[in-house]
């Protein structure tokens, strides 16, 4: 099952804000060339959609809102949408901020069916949240997702497996999860536009113009997809906690990723507290644009439970990559992890570091996520995360409100 939420920055801020609802909306960041990172449905009927430079979505939609990107504000709905998909299966993989991908085998027979499960999703999350999603449901992730998109805003796609070869005949290849624009032009350079005829085309052709992409490619034309859903460890017995983001668009500057590591160093320490685990392995994955996708790793002789810590950790290990390409996922995970067993501080400056922290998740318990957080978080701008340095110091211990 992959659920995605609707336009979801903009339907969170619709949902907050009465006045913008019913208008054409887009969010974005901030400065002079920035671009859009989401679009309302109401805006989409006059072409604008994620990526466009602003100026050209201003130009296609003279009464066109624009509201400032606040992550904080969506990390806090994302987390109430992952709480709520936990609910029907502890099998969820988080695969954007808006979008979680659901192995629901375990739960048919409790919920009386795939279908129904997605039904009381969506009822619930419309209750509790006051947004609408579309789900797929399919024998596997790639078509899942691919009936997810099938039916949006608001809809439910089941492909059953007997419909799987008719579906795909007449598919355009640029459907497909995994193929971006470059990757479809050089299918359409070689007479290749339907699923159906990239089935037809040998193996070898495509491996030896594609390399290992060319056998991921037949099995894609036929929709074969044998990838698990790898939910994050959140069970007693959990080896790893982690988050990952697939970002709206590409990023080359470690700054950029810098700002991308923090948050998700920040929800993977909440996590971890609230569940009473403490680790000592941080784990950085990245992807490229071409779907290249690699870890590092990095274990320390202490447990560590706090969001600056782990962002410490991951930017030493991402300080000693080369980056080759553009990034278009990041993720942080903690792994070796123990549950209860930490280390009541000795010192003082210790102790006042993690009351600090106790404190402020439980004001963020209370009204949400990042109602305080640390002051990188606040900005707006991706380049105003500083160095772990910041982390406070015995007598300043601050941190950053609304």
């Amino acid at each position: 099952m992959h659920v995605d939420m609707d336009a979801f920055f903009a339907s969170v801020e619709q949902r907050i804000d009465p006045a913008l609802r019913g208008r054409p909306l887009v969010v974005c960041g901030g400065g002079k060339r920035t671009v859009v990172a989401a679009a309302s449905y109401e805006a989409r009927p006059y072409g604008i959609r994620s990526g466009m430079p602003l100026f050209e979505a201003a130009r296609k939609c003279p009464d066109l809102l624009v509201v400032q990107a606040d992550i904080p504000k969506y990390v806090d709905a994302s987390l109430r949408v992952l709480h709520v998909l936990e609910g029907f299966t502890p099998d969820v993989e988080v695969y954007s901020i808006d979008e979680a991908f659901l192995d629901v085998t375990g739960s048919l027979a409790l919920f009386r069916g795939a279908e129904r499960i997605a039904r009381m999703i969506k009822e619930k999350i419309k209750e509790e949240l006051g947004l609408t999603c579309s789900i797929g449901i399919a024998p596997n992730k790639l078509l899942a997702k691919l009936a997810g998109a099938m039916q949006k805003p608001d809809g439910l796609q089941i492909i059953m497996r007997e419909d799987i070869p008719s579906l795909m005949e007449d598919l355009p290849v640029e459907k497909m999860w995994g193929i971006g624009p470059r990757l479809g032009t050089y299918l359409h350079e070689m007479g290749i536009r339907t699923c159906g005829q990239l089935r037809r085309i040998p193996v070898g052709i495509l491996e030896r113009r594609f390399g290992i992409i060319g056998r991921m490619l037949h099995r894609m034309a036929r929709g074969m997809d044998d990838a698990p859903v790898a939910p994050c460890g959140t069970g007693p017995h959990a080896r790893s906690m982690g988050h990952s983001m697939t970002l709206d668009q590409d990023v080359k500057g470690k700054d950029e990723i810098a700002w991308y590591v923090f948050l998700l160093a920040e929800m993977v320490g909440r996590r971890l507290r609230s569940g009473g685990y403490a680790g000592r392995t941080v784990v950085l994955t990245l992807r490229y644009r071409d779907f290249h996708t690699f870890s590092r790793r990095m274990t320390l002789k202490r447990y560590i439970t706090t969001g600056p810590q782990i962002y410490e950790v991951a930017m030493r290990i991402l300080d000693g990559i080369r980056l080759r390409d553009a990034v278009r996922l990041v993720g942080v995970s903690l792994a070796n992890l123990v549950r209860g067993g930490v280390q009541i501080p000795l010192f003082e400056g210790e102790r006042k570091r993690a009351d600090l922290v106790l404190a402020v998740d439980r004001v963020n318990d209370r009204y949400g996520e990042f109602t305080l957080s640390w002051g990188p978080l606040r900005g707006r701008r991706k380049d105003r995360v500083v160095p772990p340095s910041w982390w406070p110091k015995d007598g300043d211990l601050k941190c950053a409100a609304p």
